[in-house]
C-alpha cells in the first residue's frame, strides 16, 4: 500500500496517540489537547477524560473498562457511566512519573513503560522504566534506565516482547514464565520509533515520528515493507475491522515533534488515517485487572 490509499477518518487534532479498536469503535487520544476519544462507525466522536493529557497508551479490561496511561499513572474509565479512578499511581511509596505506552499479556496482566520528562516539552528526556502489573495487583520492575519507553507488543506465541526505546531503537526480549524479561537483543536501530503493532504472521509494524512512514519487519528483523503516510510525524498504529485488515494510523501532523522542540504547539492538522492491509493484525488481549487502587 502507499500514502494515496489512506483516508482521514478523524481530524483536526494536535498530537494524536494510542489508537485501539474494540467492537467496531476506534479509540485514540490527543497528548496536548487532552482527552480520550471514541470514534463510532457512524462518524460521531465521543470524548472522555477531557482534562487528561499525555495519554500514550490505551487497553481494554475484561469487564468493559478502559485502562489508560497519562501523567496520573494508570487510570480506568467506565464509558457507560463516565466513572473513572486511579489504578496505579505510585510504587513503593514513590509517585509514578506518569505512564506512556502499554500492552496486555495473555495472562491478563499489563506491561507498561513510564513517561519521560520529555512529556514536558523543552525539557531533556529522563530515563524510563518498564513494569508489569499482574492480574492480582503485584508490580514487577522489568527494566530500568531506558532511553524513552514507547511501543510494546508480543509475538503471537507470547514468548517474545518487542519494545521501542524512542531516540535509540527497537529491542526484543525473551518472556520468561514468571513474566520477567531476558536476553535483550537489538531488533532495529532506527531511532525515531514510536508506537508498534504485531500482525498475525508475527511481523512487527513500527511507526516513525520524523520519517513519515511505517515499516513492517519480519520476526528476524528484516524490513519487509515500507508504507509512506501522508503526514511526517507518525505516532502509532493499530489493526481493526471484522477481518483484522483495517489499519489505523495516528499522526502529529507535519510539524509534530519539530514544533514542540522549538517551544511552540503544532498546528491542529493531526488526524487518524485508515487503510487496508493484506495480512490481518494480531488480536490484542484484554487485561483482567481488578479496578481498585493498586498504588504501593
Amino acid at each position: 500500500m502507499n500514502s494515496a490509499q489512506f483516508t482521514s477518518v478523524a481530524s483536526p487534532y494536535c498530537f494524536l496517540e494510542a489508537p485501539r479498536c474494540d467492537g467496531g469503535m476506534l479509540w485514540f487520544t490527543d497528548l496536548l489537547l487532552g482527552g480520550l476519544y471514541r470514534l463510532r462507525p457512524d462518524g460521531k466522536v465521543d470524548v472522555f477524560l477531557q482534562s487528561s493529557k499525555h495519554i500514550g497508551g490505551v487497553v481494554f479490561n475484561d469487564d468493559g473498562a478502559v485502562i489508560c496511561g497519562g501523567k496520573a499513572g494508570l487510570t480506568w474509565l467506565r464509558p457507560d457511566t463516565g466513572e473513572s479512578g486511579v489504578l496505579l499511581g505510585s510504587i513503593e511509596g514513590k509517585p509514578l512519573p506518569g505512564v506512556n505506552d502499554m500492552c496486555p499479556d495473555r495472562e491478563g496482566g499489563l506491561y507498561f513503560g513510564t513517561l519521560s520528562r520529555a512529556g514536558e516539552y523543552g525539557q531533556p528526556p529522563s530515563l524510563t522504566t518498564l513494569y508489569r502489573l499482574s492480574p492480582q495487583g503485584s508490580v514487577q520492575q522489568l527494566r530500568e534506565g531506558l532511553k524513552f519507553s514507547n511501543g510494546i507488543g508480543f509475538s503471537p506465541d507470547g514468548r517474545r516482547l518487542y519494545h521501542n526505546e524512542s531516540l535509540l531503537g527497537t529491542f526484543v526480549y525473551d518472556v520468561l514464565t514468571d513474566g520477567s524479561l531476558s536476553n535483550r537483543t537489538p531488533f532495529s536501530s532506527k531511532e525515531d520509533c514510536d508506537g508498534l503493532a504485531i500482525d498475525s504472521e508475527g511481523a512487527v509494524w513500527i511507526a516513525y515520528f520524523t520519517s513519515g512512514e511505517l515499516i513492517r519487519y519480519l520476526p528476524d528483523g528484516t524490513p519487509a515493507e515500507r508504507v509512506a503516510v501522508p503526514h511526517k510525524a507518525v505516532t502509532s498504529l493499530c489493526f481493526g475491522g471484522t477481518d483484522g485488515r483495517d489499519l489505523y494510523v495516528t499522526t502529529a501532523g507535519n510539524e509534530g515533534i519539530d514544533a514542540l522542540l522549538k517551544g511552540v504547539s503544532p498546528p491542529r492538522e493531526a488526524c487518524v488515517f485508515h487503510g487496508r492491509v493484506e495480512v490481518p493484525g494480531l488480536a490484542v488481549p484484554r487485561t483482567r485487572l481488578c479496578l481498585r487502587d493498586h498504588s504501593q
